[in-house]
């Protein structure tokens, strides 16, 4: 019985980005440097394929600094964490090595450059996500005000309104963040804003890509687990863009195949903590099922990479 005919087009950029990767490689790095176990509290990128291959390499996930033994290293996750942590760890004399990704450090020291100034922050961001968390605990309790939608900015009590910064989660959507701004900014006419976008260019060149194509497909796979901030916003801007349907998809067996039929062309992308093995995964599981032309949108290219902390180049 022949396949039926199906177009699969596929995102570029998509997958891991040069945080992830960089975070994924300490963790490598410091079981090669020192040897199993190594720590590391929360998971180091949110997915779990790679969360579950690096526990099989040796490394322990713990939540909090308190079950991790004084005797072995602990990473902490590209995430960030409240400065409280690192300040534990040292308490503890332990060793750490922070894989926090560098584009959310540079807004933890926005935040700490507008504190000093005396401002008071308005931090665009998901309530209980690890990032926003990690941010927030950069400053005292009280300094930094949370919003999630514009209907929050409305309810937001600050100190004083003229005294103001916004900040944002690198993860979110670039359109409905700029709603929320322009509602600040409305609202709150002195609010300062970041020299540079704090949305990183791995968030917004995956959004765009889908943006690209969600006019051409039927359907759209987003691979990613489903507590990566960047890869839930992937489906919200597929849908927007005019996507009829998308589904978040940590693995090809978790995909809705009832929900593809009589699709005619599906779009594919990856979360940036998401492998490629994964969109090969996918894309074989298609081929299993269609007889498939694979198509290409690409939108930018990406060339960024960062370098893994010194202590980890040293050796040992």
């Amino acid at each position: 019985m022949s396949k039926p005919p199906l177009t699969l087009f596929l995102a570029a950029p998509r997958g891991f980005c040069a945080g992830v990767d960089r975070a994924i490689k300490i963790v490598e790095m410091a079981l090669s440097k020192w040897g199993a176990p190594v720590y590391v509290r929360h998971e180091i990128v949110h997915n779990r394929f790679v969360v579950d291959g690096l526990r099989a390499k040796g490394a322990v996930f713990v939540e909090e600094l308190e079950e991790c033994p004084p005797d072995r290293p602990v990473i902490f996750s590209a995430h960030g964490v409240p400065k409280s942590v690192p300040e534990e760890a040292r308490r503890r004399e332990m060793l750490f090595v922070d894989a926090t990704c560098p584009l959310v450090s540079k807004v933890h020291i926005e935040a700490e450059r507008h504190h000093r100034n005396g401002l008071q922050m308005v931090m665009i961001g998901h309530e209980g996500h690890p990032e926003t968390v990690g941010t927030m605990g950069q400053l005292p309790e009280g300094e930094v005000l949370l919003v999630e939608t514009v209907g929050d900015v409305a309810r937001l009590a600050p100190r004083d309104p003229e005294r103001l910064a916004w900040i944002t989660q690198t993860t979110l959507s670039v359109d409905d963040t700029a709603e929320i701004v322009e509602a600040l900014k409305a609202r709150f006419p002195a609010i300062v804003g970041p020299h540079k976008e704090d949305i990183c260019y791995a968030t917004t060149n995956r959004q765009g890509a889908v943006k690209a194509m969600a006019p051409r497909i039927d359907a759209l796979i987003v691979i990613g687990s489903p507590n990566s901030s960047n890869s839930q916003r992937l489906v919200e801007v597929g849908r927007k863009a005019g996507c009829g349907y998308a589904q978040l998809a940590p693995r090809a067996a978790d995909i809705d195949w009832r929900a593809l039929d009589g699709a005619k062309a599906v779009g594919v992308t990856a979360g940036a903590s998401a492998p490629e093995v994964l969109v090969e995964e996918v894309i074989d599981a298609f081929r299993a099922r269609y007889d498939v032309t694979v198509e290409l949108v690409e939108t930018a290219v990406e060339n960024v990479e960062f370098r893994a902390p010194r202590i980890l180049r040293e050796p040992a």
